[in-house]
């Protein structure tokens, strides 16, 4: 049974039909990259080349996702959406038939730059519909929508890459990419199609300007390195924490840590969801960047599995709360004509973060092993604390008394 705070908000009109689509598209996004993995090394045999592919998606994704939002800021969810979709499927329809043709890498890499290039984020999208239906007097319930949100993304990337690891596996790997599109392209024509929950778009160029000049505010800038941070500590800990289980001779341990994490912050973002806190959002912002930087030091030196495990299960249960609060900030800063776009960048400031931080990380853990590792993320978490901190004037919430 959902508690009533959630059930409340998805009762709200048009609230249901439009979380559940774009919740069910965010798991065929969830399913993509890793689909790409399982596509490419099972034609061509060489996780060089999957790699390529795979990288050419996530780097386009995360360069065209802001200027996806851009125009559905301008233009509205209902008309970006069709078109964009259209291009994403075949896009993914041209790169399955170039890989069951054999053909040369570089063509296969053209084709998964398309396709992340036209794949929507979904969840930014979401999010902005939960700000446009609770403005005007229930802005205090946005942190529970955003909570539902944070644990959307979190079961989307648990349950999409085991759906597609299981399909690849299967060896009919084209399949797994095939429903991973059909999920992205169902779920945005869904939320295509409901016009009642859609933010309104910015119609005059004054009114453009305005919501663009908002991004340069000092709030958004502290909220994207606060993004940007967290991409580097979920980038360091995933490489980490799979050479601390490799070194221990366990290195099926890994999952378990893994799970570990995960199930601690979905328990933690959902029973954070309920509550209305007193304490002013930008000092739980400083706690809870400050309590996970406090749960890495552990890991720093801790020598067991036992007792890493406990420590990331600890920084796992302050991640959502954290998401949430971003996201939060973001949407109380931002002007509601750029709020897809700063949702969008938020998102592509994580995944470079996380990208060049598995790099370093494989670095650091080659020179000294996973506390190396683990030293990078600790760094992150700390970078967390110190931007919590100087933000402290730039951030602010429409409801400073709580949330």
């Amino acid at each position: 049974m959902l508690p009533a705070t959630y059930r409340t908000l998805l009762r709200t009109p048009g609230a249901t039909a439009f979380f559940s689509t774009a919740t069910a598209g965010r798991i065929g996004i969830a399913m993509t990259s890793l689909g790409l993995v399982w596509l490419v090394h099972g034609r061509t045999g060489s996780y060089a080349v999957a790699g390529l592919v795979t990288g050419a998606f996530a780097v386009a994704e995360a360069v065209a996702g802001p200027q996806l939002g851009r125009l559905v800021d301008r233009f509205g969810q209902t008309r970006v959406l069709p078109p964009v979709l259209l291009a994403h499927a075949v896009a993914v329809a041209t790169l399955l038939a170039l890989v069951a043709a054999g053909s040369p890498t570089w063509s296969m890499s053209a084709a998964g730059a398309v396709a992340g290039a036209t794949i929507p984020q979904l969840g930014a999208l979401s999010a902005a519909r939960w700000s446009a239906l609770l403005r005007g007097g229930r802005e205090a319930e946005l942190p529970a929508a955003f909570t539902l949100e944070s644990l959307a993304n979190a079961v989307a990337y648990l349950a999409g890459p085991v759906v597609v690891s299981s399909v690849g596996a299967s060896g009919h790997p084209g399949i797994g990419t095939a429903l991973a599109a059909g999920l992205v392209v169902a779920g945005g024509l869904a939320l295509a199609t409901q016009r009642r929950t859609a933010p309104a778009a910015a119609s005059e160029a004054g009114e453009r300007r305005r919501a663009g000049r908002s991004l340069l505010r000092p709030g958004f800038t502290v909220i994207a390195g606060l993004n940007l941070a967290i991409g580097v500590f979920f980038g360091a800990m995933q490489v980490s924490v799979t050479a601390f289980a490799v070194e221990h001779g366990a290195p099926a341990a890994a999952a378990p840590l893994y799970a570990a994490s995960s199930c601690g912050g979905l328990v933690t973002g959902w029973l954070y969801g309920l509550r209305r806190l007193r304490v002013a959002p930008r000092a739980q912002l400083a706690l809870c960047t400050s309590l996970l930087a406090g749960a890495c030091l552990p890991l720093l030196v801790t020598d067991s599995l036992p007792g890493a495990g406990v420590a990331i299960a600890l920084t796992g249960t302050m991640v959502t709360p954290i998401l949430v609060l971003a996201t939060v900030f973001t949407e109380s800063v931002v002007h509601p004509y750029a709020l897809t776009q700063a949702f969008a960048w938020a998102t592509s400031a994580s995944a470079a973060g996380s990208a060049a931080a598995a790099a370093a990380a494989g670095h650091a853990v080659d020179a000294a092993g996973a506390h190396g590792g683990f030293a990078i993320a600790s760094a992150a978490t700390a970078t967390m604390t110190v931007l919590a901190l100087a933000g402290w004037r730039a951030l602010h919430v429409r409801t400073e008394a709580g949330v």
